[in-house]
C-alpha cells in the first residue's frame, strides 16, 4: 500500500520522536548486582532511567544499546548493589523532630544500659539550655532497659533536677511521661483532676497523690498547652533534618503516622504541604490523620488529597498502649510484677472505636489502628470484619495494624483473610525481647511477638518499621532483626525462631510490600519500567550477606526521580 506523502512524513516523525525517547536515556547504572525485587526476585546487570522514571531494566548490552547517548551519565556501580529505595511504613516525622530536634534526647540503644543516675545527671547537664520561663523538655526514658530493671522516674526524682524549671519527659515508647511538681502546677493538674478521655491516666499513689506519672498522650495536653510552642522556622528545619536523616538510611518514602497529634491537623497538614511546595523535602510522604484530632469525624482533608510526593491517605487510632510500658491491653495479666493481676487497658469502648472507624471508613480513607495487645488487637479485627462485611474484595481496602505485638495464631489467620497488612515494630525483638521474655510478659507469649513468620505461612503481607522516634529509623537493620531474631542484650538468644523469615522476605516488608501498604506500590517499592527512579545504593548485596550482618551494610546513596538526594 502507497502511503500519501503527508501521511508518510507525519509517521517518518513519529517514528523518529519514538526513537529518540527510547535512545536518550539521562543516566544508565550498571557494574554491580541490581536487585530489582520484582515477582520473580530478579537481579539485573543494567537499569535506565528518563524523566525521573525507570525505562529500562535488563542486561547491560542490551540497556546500554538501546538507551545509551553521548548525553547520558552512566554510573558504574563498581561492585555497589542498586536496589529500590527503602519504604519505611511507619514513623513519627514530627514527633521524632521536636523530641530529638528540639529537645533533650535521652534515647540509648546502645549497652550498658542508663541507671536513674546517669539520666538524671544528663538532665541536670541540660538545664544551662533552658532559657528563661522555658520547660526542660526531653525524651527517651526506659524503665524497661534502665538499671534496676523497671526503675521509673517519679516528680520527686524529677525534683531532684529542679524544683524550679517545669520538667516534662516522655518514654521511649511515647505512651508514658514523667513531670515535675512545678509542671503539675502550671498546667493545672491536681490530686482530683479527672483523667482525660482516650486512655489518659494522671496516674496516682495508694494514697491518691499524683506520682508524675502520664500515661497515653491525652494526658500530654495540659503540659503541652503550657510550653512555649516552637517557631515555624524551628519547626521547619527540625522537620528537613529529621526527613535528611531518614533518607540518608536508604529511604525514599515514609508514612507520618500521626499527622495532628501535636499542633491540630489543619496546622500540621500546612506545615507539610508548605515543605513540599518548596521542594525540601528528601523524601515522598503519606500521611495519617491522628483520630484523636479528628473528634467531629470531619477533616478538613479529602481521603487520598495530594501528589506522588506528598498524599494523605489514612485515619489512625490508637486502641492501647505500651507493651514494654506495661499499658498495652492483653487478655492475661502482665508477668511483671511478680503474681501481677493487670493486663493493661483499651482506649475506647468498642462500640465507640468502631463508630468513628466506621464514618471515616465510609468517606474513603484507610484505616490504620496501633494494637499492641491480643486484647486491642481482639477488638481491631472485630471492628474490620463489620467494616469489611459484604466486601467481596477486603484487600482493596489494605486495613492496617500496627505493631500486632502480642498476639494468636488464629489472631493472624482472621487478620490475613480479611486482607489485613500489619506493621511490625521488629526493634521490639532486638531492644526488648529479652524484657519481653524474662519479665514482662514470659516466653510462650515473648515467642510470638511480630509474627511475620505465621503471616507468610497464611500468606498474608506484612512490613517492618521502626515508629521513630520509638526506635531509630534503619531499614536494613530491619531485614537482619527479622531473619535472626536476636535480642541485644547479652547472652543473645533467638527469640521465636519459627517467626523468622528469608532475607527476600524481609526485603520485600521494606519494599514492594510496604508500598502496597500505603497505596504506592504502583511508583515505587521495586525497579521496574514504568516506576518513579528512587533507589538506595549499597556497599554490599543483602541477599549474599550473612543475615546478621546485613545491618551493618553501609548506605552509599539515595535517589528519587532519578536524581540523588543531597543530605547537606
Amino acid at each position: 500500500m502507497k502511503l500519501a506523502p503527508k501521511l508518510l512524513s507525519a509517521l517518518l516523525m513519529v517514528q523518529c520522536a519514538i526513537a529518540f525517547a527510547k535512545g536518550n536515556a539521562d543516566t544508565i547504572f550498571y557494574g554491580g548486582p541490581i536487585v530489582t525485587v520484582n515477582a520473580k526476585n530478579e537481579e539485573v546487570q543494567a537499569l535506565a532511567v528518563q524523566n525521573g522514571k525507570i525505562v529500562a531494566v535488563g542486561t547491560k548490552d542490551a540497556v546500554t544499546k538501546e538507551w545509551q547517548t553521548e548525553s547520558t551519565k552512566v554510573i558504574d556501580l563498581k561492585g555497589q548493589t542498586l536496589m529500590p529505595g527503602f519504604v519505611e511504613p511507619h514513623v513519627h516525622i514530627l514527633v521524632t523532630s521536636v523530641f530529638e530536634g528540639l529537645g533533650l534526647n535521652l534515647s540509648n540503644f546502645t549497652l550498658p544500659y542508663d541507671t536513674k543516675e546517669t539520666l538524671i545527671k544528663k538532665m541536670k547537664a541540660a538545664l544551662k539550655d533552658v532559657p528563661a520561663g522555658g520547660w526542660l523538655f526531653g525524651f527517651g526514658v526506659d524503665p524497661s532497659r534502665t538499671t534496676p530493671f523497671m526503675a521509673e522516674l517519679t516528680a520527686d526524682d524529677l525534683d531532684t533536677v529542679s524544683k524550679d524549671v517545669p520538667i516534662f519527659i516522655v518514654n521511649q515508647s511515647g505512651h508514658i511521661g514523667y513531670v515535675n511538681h512545678k509542671a503539675l502546677e502550671l498546667a493545672g493538674v491536681t490530686d482530683k483532676t479527672p483523667n482525660p478521655p482516650g486512655g489518659g491516666i494522671y496516674v496516682k499513689d495508694a494514697k491518691g497523690k499524683l506520682t508524675g506519672k502520664l500515661v497515653e498522650p491525652p494526658s500530654y495536653l495540659p503540659f503541652m498547652a503550657k510550653m512555649p510552642a516552637p517557631t515555624e522556622a524551628q519547626l521547619f528545619g527540625a522537620i528537613q533534618g529529621t526527613m535528611k536523616k531518614i533518607a540518608s538510611t536508604g529511604v525514599t518514602t515514609a508514612s507520618e503516622m500521626s499527622v495532628g497529634g501535636n499542633f491540630g491537623v489543619d496546622k500540621e497538614v500546612a506545615i507539610y504541604k508548605a515543605i513540599f511546595a518548596k521542594d525540601a523535602a528528601p523524601i515522598r510522604m503519606r500521611g495519617y490523620l491522628f483520630s484523636e484530632a479528628l473528634p467531629t469525624g470531619k477533616t478538613s482533608v479529602k481521603p487520598n488529597e495530594g501528589d506522588d510526593k506528598l498524599r494523605f491517605i489514612g485515619i489512625k487510632y490508637i486502641s492501647d498502649g505500651s507493651t514494654q510500658g506495661l499499658t498495652a491491653a492483653l487478655n492475661a495479666p502482665y508477668t511483671y510484677p511478680k503474681n501481677s493481676k493487670w493486663s493493661g487497658a483499651l482506649n475506647f469502648k468498642d462500640a465507640e472505636i468502631y463508630a468513628s472507624m466506621k464514618g471515616f471508613f465510609d468517606q474513603g480513607w484507610q484505616i490504620s489502628t496501633h494494637s499492641n495487645g491480643d486484647k486491642a488487637i481482639d477488638q481491631t479485627l472485630a471492628s474490620y470484619s463489620k467494616l469489611l462485611a459484604g466486601n467481596p474484595k477486603p484487600q482493596d481496602r489494605r486495613l492496617r495494624m500496627e505493631h500486632f505485638t502480642v498476639n494468636t495464631e488464629a489472631q493472624v489467620k482472621q487478620a490475613a483473610k480479611l486482607g489485613v497488612v500489619p506493621s511490625f515494630t521488629i526493634g521490639h525483638v532486638d531492644y526488648w525481647g529479652a524484657a519481653f521474655n524474662d519479665h514482662i510478659i514470659g516466653p510462650e507469649r515473648a515467642k510470638r511477638i511480630d509474627p511475620a513468620g505465621d503471616f507468610k505461612r497464611a500468606g498474608g503481607k506484612f512490613t517492618l518499621h521502626s515508629d521513630s522516634p520509638v526506635s531509630n529509623v534503619g531499614p536494613l537493620n530491619y531485614v537482619s532483626e527479622e531473619v535472626t531474631r536476636l535480642w541485644q542484650l547479652p547472652p543473645q538468644k533467638v527469640l521465636g525462631p519459627d517467626q523468622a523469615v528469608s532475607v527476600d522476605d524481609a526485603i520485600r516488608a521494606i519494599t514492594i510490600d510496604a508500598a502496597y501498604q500505603i497505596f504506592a506500590d504502583n511508583i515505587v517499592g521495586s525497579l521496574e519500567v514504568g516506576k518513579q527512579a528512587d533507589l538506595v545504593i549499597l556497599e554490599k548485596n543483602p541477599r549474599q550477606t550473612a543475615p546478621a550482618d546485613i545491618r551493618n551494610i553501609k548506605v552509599k546513596g539515595t535517589w528519587i526521580d532519578g536524581k540523588p538526594v543531597s543530605l547537606q
